[in-house]
């Protein structure tokens, strides 16, 4: 009997649980979400923006708030900020390995081979800075975040090709952390150091034979050091004229980067704001409208997305701005002299004069 009682218990329990999960929970939902069907975005606006590609943005395309966006969908601020974060992390898995992939050795050698021919600066495997993407003041972070422009930031160090697109980034870095202390502190920085990017071997310029070979470089501004595989503008305002043209060629090449920076700020509107997201959801955000740059620009060739300065446009030599430390060694100031040589000579273009 005892048995047949435990049994008969048991099934009581099991009974009522199944009776418990079959009922219904009971929330209380605010009018305005109940609503969603008929009035939300998601059923109306954004169903006709299905039809428009280049209409089909949100968050990142106009840098509205949660709040905003969780208004406009009917749904919770917090159900937006969960979208956003695995809707960018997303993105970026699925996009990086076609529209960012670390470059190759044949890659690289392309892309020099880009540069000369389209803004005259041989051995050129890219253009490299760093853009501070303004933050809201995070939590208990101190004068970490704290630029020299009087706000708060990560930076974004990223090298650029000669039709604009991000080969390599680096997001994260703290505000206060010069571009020359991002380098070296960034993943590319330290594998440049230690030659393990697979960049071309050191070539002969052309009709300069008598020159030597020179080694593939980057190009940066005065905010980065001078080295063998980076070449930065002669300091100073009163230069000789060899030393003024090298300055302009080299500023040339290196607009690419300022350009792709212009057009992303341009394109995705997130950057015109206070970003207001904890800084590793902003490094995500950021990763992701890079990557879709590069999709854009290499998929979607219309006037708004490839937006730049024609190829050949003479530009005004660019005033200098952040001055880093220049204690360059013996061989890296040898491979400017020769860029600066072969420049006015056998490397020299027709619209130097005019310039310079």
């Amino acid at each position: 009997m005892a048995g047949i009682a435990n049994i008969a218990a048991l099934y009581l329990l099991w009974e009522s649980e199944e009776r418990r999960k079959r009922k219904r929970r009971r929330l209380w939902v605010h009018d305005i979400l109940r609503r969603r069907p008929q009035l939300g975005e998601f059923h109306h606006l954004l169903q006709e923006l299905r039809l428009d590609d280049g209409r089909f943005q949100r968050f990142l395309a106009t840098g509205d708030s949660f709040r905003t966006i969780a208004t406009s969908f009917r749904v919770g601020a917090s159900t937006v900020a969960s979208i956003v974060s695995k809707g960018v992390t997303a993105i970026w898995d699925c996009l990086v390995e076609e529209f960012m992939a670390v470059p190759t050795t044949e890659d690289w050698r392309l892309i020099a081979q880009q540069f000369e021919e389209q803004w005259n600066f041989p051995l050129c495997c890219g253009a490299i800075d760093g853009k501070h993407v303004v933050l809201k003041a995070p939590a208990n972070s101190g004068s970490q975040f704290f630029n020299y422009k009087g706000t708060f930031s990560i930076v974004l160090l990223a090298v650029v090709d000669a039709d604009k697109c991000f080969r390599i980034i680096d997001v994260g870095g703290y505000g206060r952390t010069s571009d020359g202390g991002i380098l070296a502190n960034s993943v590319f920085g330290q594998a440049l150091r230690a030659g393990d990017l697979k960049l071309p071997a050191d070539r002969v310029l052309s009709a300069a034979a008598q020159r030597g070979p020179l080694p593939h470089v980057f190009v940066a501004d005065e905010a980065f050091p001078l080295r063998t595989d980076l070449m930065r503008p002669f300091p100073g305002r009163i230069l000789p004229r060899e030393r003024r043209v090298f300055n302009y060629r080299l500023s040339r090449a290196r607009l690419m980067v300022e350009n792709a920076f212009g057009i992303l700020s341009s394109q995705w509107r997130i950057y015109r704001r206070v970003i207001e997201l904890r800084p590793e959801l902003a490094e995500r955000c950021v990763k992701a409208t890079c990557v879709l740059h590069n999709l854009l620009r290499r998929t979607a060739p219309t006037a708004a997305v490839r937006d730049c300065l024609p190829v050949g446009v003479v530009l005004p030599l660019p005033g200098l701005g952040r001055v880093a430390a220049n204690n360059a060694g013996r061989e890296a100031i040898r491979i400017r002299e020769t860029f600066t040589s072969y420049f006015s000579a056998e490397g020299t273009v027709s619209w130097h004069d005019t310039i310079v």
